[in-house]
């Protein structure tokens, strides 16, 4: 089977690390001349597609957006001192207000790649379906999953397909100030409860999934650094490890990746519509070491902005 290097050409790609208040700012290089697209997905195999052995600086984090514009935006972010990128045509995409991370398959011949994932738009849930054709432009398809989701502020999605038990979370923070998990029934998605305590929490991103528990990644309003443990037994609750007291209030979309041993995550200000990358170890509360790549050199000018991988791939962040 074909397996694509999952970068979509879409809106005005720019892969968005943090402002230079938040991180360190390092010299930043040029990328090259935007590629389309399907010359990406014909021609390489999927960026995220790294062995348990690869190091840091070789992996590549592939960082989706969508804009104001209806378009799809990406870039590829090698992590290097300072980051390297590869940035990709636009992709006609809809209107929306914040968007999960996109995953890339193939269909079960291998002769057609596309990705899928959810998003919200104005009051509704939905999902899309984006074809990579060989010989013509991507094509977005979407479909409406549900009504009532005017009040959540983001969401993020965990899609553990290694092995069995597999599941497929999504996790919406609410201006309630509670953080919601469903599960994903058929084409929609099962209300599995919530938990509160979150109103002082601002950006997230999922950074580890396994068979018992999935892992958010969040900050705080004042810029503290949290990770979320939640195991997916239904009475469970969520475990609260701080890892940095200060320094993220500037971002406010988080981008993760695993890479070897640890994770690379990437810190968004929407203000800026700029971005640094880090390169965490395996999170262990305020014993997680984190490396600062520095500011990447492109332009995140989308609403908000989420990881593009392989739907096999598991993050091992915690």
């Amino acid at each position: 089977m074909k397996l694509q290097r999952f970068a979509l050409a879409i809106a005005g790609a720019g892969m968005l690390a943090a402002t230079a208040a938040s991180g360190p700012a390092l010299a930043a290089t040029q990328g090259e001349p935007a590629p389309s697209w399907t010359h990406k997905s014909a021609n390489a195999g999927p960026a995220e597609q790294k062995s348990a052995s690869a190091v840091a600086a070789s992996c590549v984090q592939a960082i989706v957006f969508p804009t104001a514009a209806n378009t799809v935006g990406e870039v590829d972010v090698t992590a290097a001192k300072p980051p390297r990128i590869e940035q990709f045509e636009p992709l006609d995409f809809v209107e929306s207000r914040w968007t999960a991370t996109w995953y890339g398959a193939t269909n079960a011949s291998g002769t057609q790649s596309y990705a899928y994932g959810v998003f919200l738009q104005d009051g509704n849930l939905m999902r899309h379906t984006t074809t990579f054709p060989d010989n013509a432009a991507p094509r977005a398809t979407t479909a409406k999953v549900g009504a009532g989701w005017a009040s959540f502020k983001s969401i993020s999605t965990s899609n553990y397909q290694v092995a069995a038990p597999a599941h497929s979370y999504l996790y919406g923070l609410n201006t309630n100030g509670k953080l919601y998990r469903y599960a994903k029934s058929g084409t929609g998605y099962k209300n599995l409860g919530n938990f509160g305590g979150f109103a002082s929490f601002k950006a997230m991103t999922m950074i580890s999934e396994t068979a018992t528990y999935d892992t958010l990644l969040m900050t705080t309003k004042a810029g503290a650094l949290y990770t979320i443990h939640i195991p997916i037994t239904a009475t469970a609750k969520p475990v609260v490890k701080l890892i940095q007291g200060s320094g993220w209030s500037n971002f406010e979309s988080l981008v993760t990746q695993s890479c070897g041993a640890g994770t690379l995550v990437t810190g968004i200000d929407h203000d800026s519509d700029t971005g640094y990358q880090y390169a965490f170890s395996h999170a262990n509360g305020t014993a997680t070491r984190i490396t600062a790549y520095g500011k990447i050199p492109a332009v995140f000018d989308g609403i908000n902005h989420a990881s593009g991988t392989w739907y096999k791939n598991q993050l091992t962040g915690e």
